[in-house]
């Protein structure tokens, strides 16, 4: 058999093998597949000013989004990704944005009142006069200078899991 043959058959056989193992993790954990269905995909999408109040959008992209002054008061956003978003002005107030993933996300004039920003990832991302009130930033990765200029205005404590905003920021 000529070497070029034996490659172009390697390659077959190992894209068969991919697609077999798909379908097998598929067939084995269907309920993760029709989980991911129901999500809209918000990536890249102009969503200023939209109403998104008290909606479930756990697990939801919104990377590279415009959410400008929109509205997402009590909105369950736990999972999602929010990579290079805009939520310049945007009322995330009591929402649940634990485990999110938002590097380099603007936060700027948000309003952020007893939100849930637990678990999650913040580099690189703006929070410059975003009201945090009782906003809880537990366990997450807040780059340094963000934390001392929030420590500045941090006061209240999250209705939800007791923990003061100065106290989950590492306020001294």
């Amino acid at each position: 058999m000529k070497r070029k043959d034996k490659t172009r058959l390697q390659s077959i056989f190992s894209v068969l093998l991919l697609f077999l193992l798909t379908l097998c993790g598929l067939l084995l954990n269907p309920a993760a597949v029709l989980a991911q269905e129901n999500k809209v995909n918000y990536t890249l999408a102009n969503l200023e000013h939209q109403d998104f109040s008290n909606k479930d959008l756990h697990g939801t992209s919104f990377a590279g989004g415009i959410m400008q002054a929109a509205n997402f008061q009590g909105a369950n956003l736990s999972g999602t990704i929010l990579t290079k978003g805009s939520f310049l002005k945007a009322d995330l107030s009591g929402a649940n944005l634990a485990e999110t993933f938002a590097d380099r996300v603007i936060f700027s004039e948000a309003n952020l009142t007893n939100a849930i920003l637990t678990d999650a990832i913040f580099t690189s991302s703006h929070f410059f006069d975003a009201v945090i009130t009782g906003a809880d930033f537990s366990n997450s990765i807040v780059d340094a200078y963000e934390v001392k200029l929030m420590c500045k205005r941090a006061d209240g404590v999250n209705p939800v899991t007791g923990v003061s905003t100065r106290d989950s920021l590492g306020c001294s």
